[in-house]
């Protein structure tokens, strides 16, 4: 086996030119590189990959006087210029490396060779996801992996960038990721990219010894013993060149096109022959995406995108139904979860972290005055009608917004089906903002209702006083107020949307986005209702599963330290505001429009004389689809969503906008369309 280190390396960086060859302790920052790639255990052959322009005959001249082997190629498409560096070089293994990380450790990258080789992998890196420092990345991957790539990606960042086309198509491409086992390492930033990096890498590299390559933990004891040497390029985004790939293809409309959606076909027969539906939510599901013209099964995310089997990539806006509101695969909620493995899932006796995580939804939630754990919104509004129930020793609900699928709550919809009769009649539904029809409600069974249950904010804000007086009604009435926050809770404000709005319940219920994806939801409320836990039955074995707990843990505090509420907000402002625009650019005002808070965006469409409104949102969830972006009709924005991400969904909307636009003007949008209505699972909001 011929194992190749070929170092990317250019003089032409924008941020700090000719960057390749300034010298860092007297050595250019490439020979830092060099010299620590043929340390690496295993590998055979150092090759470093420049372009083909003028500035890049000083790389050249630079290889010849030091005995290293030099390979040039194309300056934009680096993809082929390292395929043909490693055909050159005869590999069968190609380790990716660039010339911007003259602190390379030689004994990590060994691990991820070992992982790759030893594994019978294809790909194997420590950068995905990325959680050793930046400048210590590496890549390693077969020749065969390398060939495909260069034979078959076709989006310019794909081919200026090298791996992520491996990266992203999991399934055809085996791979592993080397993990860090110190928390915190990708806060680092030992890169060489700015002129601040600079300054960083040769003081630290004074104090290094300079003899052989340094390892990572010699860069980390001198941090230590001088940490004021981190401030100096403190602030810095890794992978800035990628990103800024990104929004430039998403600016000129050059998302790749799709793939196709075989692999979502085939998956989908495989699954429903064992799963009815084909998957295990409705909103997942067949029913709400277009088969074979949209993705139906996904293999991985990361910050506020996914893949799908067949390889396309999109930008979410589903976000896991909203529960993922930091982004995939968060580096915090990744560490705090991995500690709890380490411990432990389930146990036969509670934990500590259980009476953590309630504490800190008491200090933050209004009405939180004791806390029960479970796994669902579904469980956790349930378990609070339970308690109205119990408290009043009435049976009746008012119920506004949707709240789940237990049979006290869906009987009153039109999926009632295997509801009791006698269930359904229990449970009567209101619409939002109309006190009248509240008023009416309870006219009607005001000695029977136990509790009014309510999504405090949904497709509208309240209106001015709605709400106290919504809870006032209530109270008149011997029932109590519970605010469903399974949606609102930790995206409106940090203690829900009573927190925002200035109004209590007597209970809530909360889920979703309390810990970025992982399975958990929470009954609060006043105390002296809250022991009704002790005599109702509410248990479950996964109840204080200590995994989950410790996510939530991680993403209360870490929604504590950082502005992730407020980054909620200014995003999905500036979302509405350019969807708006493109939608008032095609229009489509009178069509398409958006209602509801900045965090929480429903795109709204109505009947048009030419197309239903149903076919209307099928074409834009295809269109959408087709141009990297998944959505299922609202903005369901997450904090890791960047300055790509935005231009990739506002190149979409314009795209997809364009096509309605012309569909409906033809007065043929049916054959436009070309592929079935979807149709709702019912209407709620």
């Amino acid at each position: 086996m011929n194992a190749v280190a070929i170092i990317q390396a250019r003089m032409g960086s924008t941020r700090l030119p000719g960057k390749s060859l300034t010298a860092i302790a007297g050595m250019p920052a490439l020979g830092w590189t060099v010299r620590a790639a043929g340390a690496i255990p295993g590998i055979d052959t150092v090759v470093v990959a420049t372009s083909e322009a003028a500035d890049d005959d000083a790389i050249r001249d630079w290889c010849r006087d030091a005995g290293v082997r030099c390979f040039r190629g194309d300056e934009r498409d680096v993809l082929t210029r390292f395929a043909g560096a490693a055909r050159e070089a005869g590999a069968d293994v190609v380790m990716r490396l660039t010339g911007d990380c003259p602190f390379l450790d030689p004994a990590v990258c060994d691990q991820v060779l070992h992982l790759l080789v030893g594994g019978g992998l294809a790909y194997a890196s420590n950068v995905d996801p990325a959680r050793w420092p930046d400048g210590l990345d590496c890549e390693a991957m077969t020749m065969a992996a390398l060939a495909a790539a260069d034979a078959e990606a076709r989006r310019p960042s794909d081919r200026e960038h090298v791996t992520p086309y491996i990266r992203n198509h999991r399934d055809r491409f085996g791979q592993a990721n080397l993990d860090c086992p110190l928390p915190d390492l990708w806060r680092e930033r030992w890169t060489l990219d700015t002129p601040e990096d600079l300054a960083f890498l040769r003081a630290v590299a004074e104090r290094l010894p300079a003899d052989r390559p340094p390892s990572h933990v010699e860069v980390l004891r001198c941090l230590d013993a001088a940490p004021d040497l981190r401030a100096i390029n403190g602030g810095g985004q890794r992978n800035e060149g990628f990103r800024n790939a990104l929004i430039e293809e998403a600016e000129t409309d050059g998302v790749a096109p799709m793939r196709g959606f075989e692999g979502s076909v085939r998956q989908l027969a495989v699954a429903e022959r064992l799963i009815p539906l084909g998957a295990q939510t409705f909103s997942k599901s067949r029913v709400q995406f277009p088969v074979g013209a949209a993705p139906l099964f996904v293999t991985h995310g990361d910050g506020a995108r996914v893949w799908d089997v067949d390889g396309n990539e999109y930008v979410d806006l589903v976000n896991g139904l909203l529960c993922v509101s930091l982004g995939y695969r968060d580096p915090d909620i990744d560490e705090a979860v991995r500690r709890q493995l380490g411990r432990g899932v389930s146990f036969s006796l509670s934990t500590a972290l259980e009476a953590e995580l309630a504490a800190l939804m008491v200090d933050l939630v209004p009405c939180a005055e004791m806390v029960r754990f479970a796994k669902s919104g579904s469980d956790a509004t349930s378990a609070a009608i339970r308690v109205a129930r119990a408290a009043t020793g009435r049976d009746g609900v008012i119920a506004c917004g949707y709240h789940g699928w237990h049979d006290w709550y869906i009987g009153a919809t039109s999926r009632n089906r295997g509801v009791p009769e006698a269930v359904r009649g229990l449970t009567t539904t209101v619409a939002y903002n109309d006190v009248a029809a509240l008023e009416r409600a309870f006219a009607e069974r005001s000695d029977r209702v136990a509790a009014v249950i309510m999504e405090p904010a949904n497709a509208v804000p309240p209106a001015p006083g709605y709400l106290a007086a919504v809870r006032d009604v209530a109270h008149r009435n011997g029932a109590l107020l519970v605010f469903d926050e399974v949606i609102t809770g930790f995206r409106f404000a940090l203690g829900g949307a009573q927190a925002l709005f200035g109004v209590t319940p007597d209970l809530a219920a909360f889920g979703k986005g309390m810990a970025n994806g992982f399975p958990i939801s929470a009954v609060v409320g006043r105390a002296e209702l809250m022991r009704e836990m002790e005599e109702i039955f509410f248990s479950a074995t996964f109840g204080g599963e200590a995994v989950s707990l410790a996510a939530a843990i991680a993403t209360v505090r870490k929604m504590q330290r950082e502005p992730v509420i407020e980054a909620l907000w200014r995003v999905g402002e500036a979302l509405a505001a350019k969807t708006q625009a493109l939608i008032d650019e095609h229009g489509l005002g009178d069509t398409i429009g958006l209602a509801g808070l900045a965090p929480w965006k429903l795109i709204q469409i109505r009947e048009h004389p030419r197309a239903g409104a149903q076919m209307i949102k099928t074409m834009l969830i295809y269109e959408l689809a087709a141009r990297g972006v998944l959505g299922l009709g609202s903005h369901n924005v997450s904090y890791a969503m960047t300055g790509p991400d935005l231009a990739q969904v506002a190149s979409a909307y314009r795209g997809a906008f364009a096509a309605i636009r012309e569909a409906l003007d033809s007065g043929r949008f049916a054959e436009r369309l070309k592929v079935p209505p979807l149709q709702p699972v019912f209407r709620i909001r």
